[in-house]
């Protein structure tokens, strides 16, 4: 018998203008907040004019970090942590994709907590992070119900994530509406992110039966929109299909973790600027062949919940959506799958993962 635990604080909120509807909600945090955010996405998206009159509604005082970068550096969330330690705010909005998400969980940890940034991955602190509100804008990290916040560190030329159960947002506000303004690329970007922590985390050595309930739901929704992601237009229904199969592909990954897709990713992302979901697009189809031959009943489930034939119909649509193709020489394909083999992710792929399997998968993709 598996012995395991299901643990998931944040509550969810989900609606159109929920978050004007329910701002009182917002004041069981404190009366100062740090809004944390990129340049223009929470703007364009209207989630940022909608957070200011929430706060505003409610006597709220706040000051905008608006400088998270697109993959958040060590720096960056060093320079977020120092706005908040002087601003001292009760808690954090943060509103955006995976990027701002993210860095508003590094943020409250330094908010509490004078470290540098390379100690946030010791995982250990003596001062609980700062509570957090977050606000996705886009359908694809599932950030908003995760305890993790993954960062780049170009001294080691990858990303890593740390974590600590009390980075796990208190609220997720789901709004479809701050993800119409989204681009097809990017909406299709971050949808294969999606798929992908639902696949991965329905394949993962450390699946249960309460996250496969949820990885199930999630694919399922996210193969009616597969028609939408093709032909690039959406309806709100889509939309918001979309939205909730990532929050659910992140409750799902906040308990198993994702596996070697996202390992050899971070190297396609830091090397060669490939968005996350996009990179992670290209590697799946050879994923699942891999992994067909150690649960094979697993990948047969996730074929028939998508609507799809066979991997080679699942890997031809994948391709299609994520469109880039990067020509990796041997030298490289054998550097990122030995820095991959540094990642906790690998080991929680099904089989006997080496460096040799990870070279055939980016050969094969």
């Amino acid at each position: 018998m598996q012995t395991y635990s299901f643990f998931m604080p944040t509550k969810i909120i989900h609606g159109e203008k929920e978050l004007l509807t329910q701002a009182q909600q917002l004041t069981r945090f404190g009366g100062k907040c740090l809004l944390v955010t990129g340049k223009n996405s929470a703007r364009v998206s209207g989630a940022l004019d909608d957070a200011i009159k929430a706060l505003k509604s409610q006597g709220i005082k706040y000051e905008h970090f608006d400088r998270v970068e697109s993959n958040p550096s060590l720096a960056n969330v060093a320079a977020g942590g120092e706005v908040a330690r002087q601003y001292e705010p009760d808690f954090i909005l943060a509103i955006g994709g995976g990027s701002p998400l993210d860095a508003a969980k590094a943020i409250a940890t330094l908010a509490t907590n004078q470290i540098s940034p390379e100690e946030l991955y010791s995982n250990e602190f003596a001062h609980t992070p700062l509570p957090i509100i977050a606000i996705p804008t886009t359908a694809g990290t599932g950030s908003e119900v995760t305890p993790y916040s993954i960062l780049t560190i170009p001294a080691a030329e990858t990303k890593r994530s740390f974590s600590v159960p009390e980075l796990f947002p208190k609220i997720a506000f789901l709004d479809r509406r701050y993800t119409e303004r989204l681009p097809v690329s990017i909406t299709r970007d971050t949808a294969v992110d999606a798929l992908s922590h639902l696949v991965e985390g329905y394949l993962s050595r450390r699946a249960i039966g309460t996250s496969d309930i949820f990885a199930e739901r999630g694919i399922r929704l996210w193969a009616q929109c597969i028609t939408a992601l093709r032909e690039g237009e959406f309806s709100p229904e889509d939309r918001d299909r979309l939205l909730v199969a990532s929050t659910l592909g992140g409750i799902t990954i906040s308990h198993t973790g994702t596996t070697f897709v996202h390992s050899l990713g971070y190297s396609l992302t830091y090397y060669h600027d490939i968005p996350h979901g996009r990179a992670n697009g290209m590697l799946m189809g050879e994923y699942l062949r891999y992994t067909q031959e150690y649960a094979p009943q697993r990948v047969s489930n996730v074929l028939s919940w998508l609507g799809l034939a066979d991997i080679s119909e699942f890997a031809a649509i994948v391709k299609e959506l994520s469109g880039s193709v990067v020509e990796l020489t041997d030298q490289e394909i054998k550097a990122y799958a030995a820095k991959a083999m540094g990642s906790r992710n690998v080991g929680y792929s099904q089989g006997e993962v080496t460096e040799a399997v990870l070279q055939k998968v980016l050969r094969n993709s």
